[in-house]
C-alpha cells in the first residue's frame, strides 16, 4: 500500500505542478524584467538613484547588478529553466526591497543602513506599499517549493 507513495524529497528535486503556473510564471517574469530593464534605461529613477536614496550600499555598482539579475531570473523563470535558481534570486531581491523601502515605511523611520521614509507611515501606509512585493515573493517561494510545472524547459525530457 505505501509503496507506490513518493517520498517527500522527492517533490523538492522534481516539477511537480500543473500547467497553469505558467500563468504565475508569466506574470513574475513580466514584472522582474520590466522592472529590471528600467534600472537600465533610467538608473536615476530606478537603479543607483534609487538605491542611493533608499540606502543602498553600492549603489553605482548594485543598481546594474540588480537589474541584470531581474532581467536574467525574470528571463529563466518566463521559459522555465532553471526555475527555482532563479526564483530563489528573485525572492532574495524581494527581500532585499521590502526591508530596505516597506520596512521603514513600517516602523515610521529607517533602520539599520536603510532610509526613513517620506510621507505615510504605519501599518496601512506599508500594507499599501508591499502590495506587489509580498505577491512576488510569495509568487517566486511557490515557484521555488513546486517547481515551474510541466510547461517549462526544466519539465523537458
Amino acid at each position: 500500500m505505501f509503496m507506490n507513495r513518493q517520498m517527500p524529497t522527492d517533490r523538492v528535486i522534481e516539477p511537480r505542478a500543473p500547467g497553469a503556473v505558467v500563468l504565475l510564471r508569466l506574470a513574475i517574469a513580466f514584472v522582474f524584467i520590466t522592472e529590471g530593464v528600467q534600472k537600465f534605461l533610467d538608473p536615476e529613477l530606478f537603479g543607483a538613484g534609487a538605491f542611493v536614496k533608499i540606502g543602498i550600499p553600492y549603489p553605482q555598482i548594485l543598481g546594474p547588478v540588480v537589474g541584470g539579475v531581474e532581467c536574467a531570473a525574470g528571463a529563466l523563470v518566463l521559459i522555465g529553466l532553471f526555475t527555482r535558481w532563479a526564483a530563489f534570486a528573485l525572492l532574495v531581491d524581494m527581500l532585499v526591497a521590502i526591508a530596505a523601502t516597506k520596512v521603514p515605511i513600517l516602523l515610521g523611520y529607517g533602520f539599520w543602513r536603510f532610509a526613513a521614509p517620506s510621507g505615510n507611515t504605519g501599518f496601512w501606509p506599508a500594507a499599501h506599499e508591499a502590495r506587489l512585493d509580498l505577491m512576488l515573493l510569495f509568487g517566486c517561494a511557490l515557484l521555488l517549493s513546486i517547481g515551474p510545472g510541466v510547461i517549462s524547459f526544466d519539465e523537458r525530457d
